[in-house]
């Protein structure tokens, strides 16, 4: 695939939340409303949200073929995945994907840079003055690097697991190598979102405060404008599957 076919997911992002804006960012919301339930469980708080994210994300690829196939996106679709009949299965990657992540914030400490540790695992938010942002970005960048293979592995492993009825192991192994192959494709992906949902804003933001003078304000502005992009980001990850693995088959879904 041509590297601009990044900027095409994208696109066909915004495409599937223009079809139905309401019931996409309905989703997006109860989603947000379901990990929040989760993090308020007492021990399992903390990490029921990493385990049960392969599970929800599949309510939003689902909902995507459903607009494909011209049906209404319902709140039940939020749960396709927990009702298909590998959703063990799911979860069991939602661990692994855990375990990553755990690893790939160690690696920043053992590195010599405790200050992403810290502030990651401190009861308390941190104070924005005690935190040393140069190591944190190291931090940040550490933990990227080493997550990066992780992340690559799990970016397609839920669809293959659901809708292929691939084992955890060959579907980790088969989203890693698809991803390294369109590398070009997933670097202009992943700089379309960063310039769309985090760099743009964030200086649109700082455009505004500097017009208006009221920060508080001015982010609580922001917040419905960064739901809407995350909502299609989440729309995005459809179309990139189906470029690379076609469009999976209604009548051999669970």
């Amino acid at each position: 695939m041509p590297a601009l076919t990044g900027w095409s997911w994208v696109k066909r992002g915004f495409a599937y939340f223009k079809q139905q804006p309401a019931e996409m960012l309905s989703l997006f919301f109860a989603y947000m409303f379901c990990l929040l339930l989760a993090g308020i469980i007492p021990l399992l708080g903390a990490v029921l949200p990493f385990l049960l994210m392969p599970v929800f994300s599949m309510g939003f690829m689902q909902a995507c073929q459903d607009i494909d196939l011209k049906k209404k996106v319902t709140l039940p679709v939020l749960f396709s995945g927990f009702r298909a009949r590998r959703w063990l299965t799911l979860l069991n990657l939602g661990v692994l994907f855990l375990l990553a992540m755990t690893i790939a914030v160690a690696a920043s400490k053992l590195v010599g840079n405790a200050e992403l540790f810290t502030v990651l695992t401190s009861s308390e938010p941190p104070d924005p003055k005690e935190v040393d942002a140069g190591n944190l970005l190291q931090g940040l960048l550490v933990m990227g690097l080493v997550f990066l293979p992780a992340l690559m592995a799990f970016w397609y492993a839920g669809p293959l697991i659901l809708w292929r009825k691939m084992s955890i192991a060959k579907a980790l192994f088969f989203s890693f190598v698809s991803v390294k192959r369109a590398w070009r494709v997933f670097l202009v992906y992943c700089l379309s979102w960063m310039l769309l949902a985090g760099l743009l804003p964030a200086l649109i933001l700082e455009v505004l405060v500097a017009i208006a003078g009221q920060e508080a304000m001015l982010l609580l502005f922001m917040l419905p404008v960064l739901s809407v992009l995350t909502t299609i980001r989440y729309c995005s990850f459809y179309p990139s599957y189906t470029d690379v693995f076609g469009v999976p088959d209604v009548e051999t879904q669970d």
